[in-house]
């Protein structure tokens, strides 16, 4: 069904592969309509409860776009197909599923932006992440100028995406961009185990959350609070709660269901 990405259902796990290693996963046009393919898969599943976005092999998350088709955009193309991705990466992001970038590899332009949009991001030891595009004489175009400030602050994006350098795991561990660094062998199960942590949570509260904290990313602080208060009410208002609530005053271990 795909010929650039694999969807994988692993119980309650999607994991999504970008799958082009001969060309370091490097993401064209026809992966971004895949990926939006496979995210409507995904949305329609209801017993789904994590997503997992890496890419195939060793070497490489996503070494950035199909240098190809960025050489043949002008300005009609380059607006069209940057709002594409925006457009794409921006349903990963609102899911309501969480979802959690396995970065194995290069992440470097559109790559990072794709990692950005998940909702955390592990990396393995061997990665390197990084906004290159000054060195094209362009700037990020994906998400990268929006994502990054919110997620490292203004002046540590500004040096990433100015200076085009790419930053080691250590370093992008200090800066909170991603959560969490452990040697290549490790990343997949690692992943996993995080994944297993969100299916064990109630999966109306792990939904109501994200969706908190996004709505917080995009607007102001009031708008924000008032989302959470509504948010938090109709947590209140869920057979989960009960449950919980339930479970901490018996000292057992609680049985969600998500209701």
């Amino acid at each position: 069904m795909y010929e650039n990405i694999l969807l994988e259902i692993d119980g309650s796990i999607a994991i999504l592969t970008i799958n082009r290693p001969d060309k370091m996963n490097a993401v064209n046009n026809a992966t971004v309509d895949e990926l939006d393919q496979a995210l409507s898969e995904i949305e329609k599943n209801p017993d789904l409860r994590v997503m997992i976005l890496t890419g195939a092999g060793d070497k490489s998350f996503v070494a950035g776009a199909d240098i190809f088709e960025v050489q043949k955009r002008d300005q009609i193309l380059a607006r069209s197909e940057t709002r594409r991705r925006q457009e794409v990466y921006s349903r990963i992001e609102a899911l309501e599923i969480p979802s959690i970038a396995a970065i194995n590899g290069w992440a470097l332009g559109t790559g990072l932006e794709l990692a950005m949009a998940c909702t955390m991001r592990i990396a393995s030891a061997k990665a390197r992440l990084g906004q290159p595009e000054v060195k094209l004489g362009i700037i990020p175009g994906a998400g990268g100028t929006q994502r990054l400030p919110k997620l490292i602050g203004m002046g540590r994006a500004m040096e990433m995406i100015l200076t085009g350098e790419p930053i080691k795991p250590d370093q992008a561990l200090v800066f909170g961009l991603v959560n969490k660094v452990v040697e290549p062998e490790q990343l997949m199960d690692e992943v996993k185990v995080l994944a297993a942590t969100l299916i064990e949570r109630p999966k109306l509260a792990v939904q109501y959350g994200k969706e908190a904290v996004l709505r917080y990313a995009e607007g102001s602080l009031a708008e924000g609070l008032a989302h959470e208060s509504y948010l938090h009410a109709l947590a209140c208002g869920t057979e989960d709660k009960k449950e919980g609530i339930a479970a901490f005053i018996d000292k057992r271990k609680p049985d969600f269901t998500g209701k």
